[in-house]
């Protein structure tokens, strides 16, 4: 009787080394969508900022995708995490940095009132590219530490390794830039303050994401575990809740999210204050 044909083991090893890169593709092919729509937004069409931010978004869930399934089918390589460094760059760095830019500075009416709000118009518009140089460069930063990094330590409490993140992930930071954006309907800002309240929060996910502070990871979620039935019934309700309520669930898991790392940062600084040791007898003798 004869045996059907067996495919080669080289073959078939190649072919799933291929599937994580399928999704860092399409990581980068998002990216690359996002920064086509921030260039074509103006003040009438400003819907494509909308797009951009849809697109970063879902690249936020093909970049968690992409590692996941190289881990679970032990087909990580170094070709495989070089490209998604890459491609993190482009839709986590590049694409953001120009939508936070072009929503929150660039297509903000001009004041025309009097030479100087024209000025301080201009000097705004400059000082939101900044801003989004240094997320782009904080961002980059972050992936490079991120690779070079084989222990990192948190600076707050927390074990180190695959439950916490040292510093925010680069698309954690793009995905609170794409939620406030996709939370406004891509609606440009208006005010002068509230252009600098965006300046602030954009240098702040910058830090965060250079900071040697702890965020949680999600890497210890197992869902091959053997009763799994309240992970699967809470990401229902969760995914649910974006699918009809995608502008206010997106804003607040990102806004929650960034605020985590600040929280466990100010809750480590407070325990370690009141863990302190009172002073000896002679070191208070010596400061009355």
């Amino acid at each position: 009787m004869d045996q059907p044909a067996r495919t080669p083991r080289g073959r078939q090893s190649k072919g799933m080394y291929i599937l994580p890169s399928l999704f860092t593709t399409a990581n980068m092919a998002l990216g690359y969508y996002a920064m086509l729509e921030v260039m074509r937004a103006t003040l009438t069409d400003f819907w494509h900022l909308d797009n951009a931010a849809k697109a970063i978004g879902f690249a936020v869930l093909f970049d968690g995708l992409d590692g996941r399934i190289a881990r679970m089918t032990g087909t990580s390589s170094d070709f495989g995490r070089e490209l998604d460094s890459l491609a993190d760059v482009i839709t986590f760095g590049v694409a953001p940095a120009m939508l936070a830019w072009t929503w929150g500075f660039y297509l903000m009416p001009p004041v025309l009132l009097t030479d100087w709000h024209n000025n301080w118009h201009i000097k705004l518009t400059q000082l939101g590219a900044i801003a989004s140089f240094l997320f782009l460069i904080a961002g980059a930063s972050r992936l490079a530490r991120f690779n070079i990094t084989s222990n990192p330590q948190p600076s707050n409490p927390g074990r180190p390794g695959k439950k916490y993140f040292v510093g925010m992930p680069i698309p954690a930071g793009a995905g609170v830039v794409a939620a406030v954006v996709h939370f406004t309907a891509g609606d440009p800002l208006v005010s002068w303050y509230t252009s600098l309240i965006w300046f602030v929060m954009v240098t702040t996910v910058g830090y965060l994401m250079v900071s040697t502070w702890r965020f949680y990871s999600f890497k210890d979620i197992d869902f091959r575990s053997r009763h799994p039935f309240r992970l699967i019934l809470f990401l229902a309700a969760l995914f649910a809740s974006i699918w009809f309520f995608s502008r206010l669930m997106l804003f607040v898991i990102a806004l929650l999210y960034m605020v985590s790392g600040v929280f466990w940062r100010v809750q480590w600084m407070f325990r370690r204050r009141g863990d302190r040791p009172p002073p000896s007898y002679k070191e208070a003798s010596q400061t009355s």
